[in-house]
């Protein structure tokens, strides 16, 4: 059993990562489903790296499970390469489940090889590090993490808001009068908290207004009024025959802070940390 755990399975696991680098080089992968595609972009550097890493990671799983077959003294040296790479990919399991609305099935068949190497290798030792791994998940889940995927996506009118923000409702009772149609995103949301952040806004209401390929984005209730008030049309300007470009229009009054460094008077001051 020891020379299938420790040679013959990691061999396998680095002839699998192999594959899946030929295949990205040559601009595909044996993983079709969008999670894979969406874990590369988690990353701060090109996925190639990343299974050029866990190659080299598999090559020392087996030349240390190797040796370790004939000198003892290097089993240490496996079961820390082992149950270091199970922690790394546990981290990269963790954060995708977390941030994507799949996983990606490489990394999955990855995260899966090793384990059954440590199963096989020495079950006590799997079991011992089943604690850690459960806390490793425990921890990640009651993180914030901003999820990846689009916050926006069919045209029309979508307002970032809070139900606790007068700001808020003066926008949503001029809506409700006038019955203009829009879709409400709530500032507790990650992915609103961290869209307006990229847009250096730090109060709402914010109002993104989609049409096509472009998109208007208003801050301030008195903002987003005037604007309904000088345009009848809520997702479209026409100037000189042509439409609007995408922009941000600031109002004189930026309502409610959105960051606990801002205190502007507004209940949501306390409640909506971006920082």
């Amino acid at each position: 059993m020891k020379p299938f755990s420790r040679i013959i399975l990691p061999l396998l696991l680095f002839i699998y990562i192999a594959v899946e680098t030929y295949a990205k080089l040559h601009h595909t992968s044996l993983c079709g489903t969008e999670g894979c595609e969406l874990a590369g972009e988690l990353l701060r550097y090109n996925s190639l790296y990343l299974n050029y890493f866990g190659g080299a990671g598999a090559l020392f799983i087996m030349l240390f499970g190797w040796i370790s077959l004939r000198r003892e003294g290097f089993e240490r040296l496996f079961f820390i390469t082992l149950y270091a790479a199970i922690a790394f990919e546990s981290i990269m399991i963790a954060y995708q489940l977390l941030a994507n609305p799949e996983p990606c099935i490489f990394c999955l068949g990855v995260y899966g090889v090793l384990l059954t190497i440590a199963l096989l290798s020495r079950w006590r030792y799997l079991l011992y590090g089943l604690p850690a791994i459960v806390a490793l998940y425990l921890s990640m889940a009651s993180l914030a993490v901003t999820q990846n995927r689009a916050l926006i996506t069919a045209d029309g009118s979508y307002l970032i808001h809070s139900e606790s923000c007068p700001h808020c409702k003066k926008v949503k009772n001029y809506f409700a009068a006038h019955s203009i149609p829009y879709r409400k995103i709530s500032i507790h949301d990650t992915n609103a908290r961290f869209f307006i952040k990229q847009l250096d806004i730090d109060s709402i209401p914010v109002l993104v207004i989609k049409k096509g390929a472009l998109s208007k984005v208003i801050r301030g209730d008195k903002a987003i009024i005037d604007y309904f008030e000088q345009h009848n049309a809520p997702a479209k300007t026409v100037q000189n025959g042509t439409e609007e470009s995408p922009s941000i229009y600031n109002g004189p009054d930026e309502g409610c802070s959105a960051s606990i460094f801002q205190d502007s008077g507004c209940s949501e001051a306390s409640e909506v940390p971006l920082h």
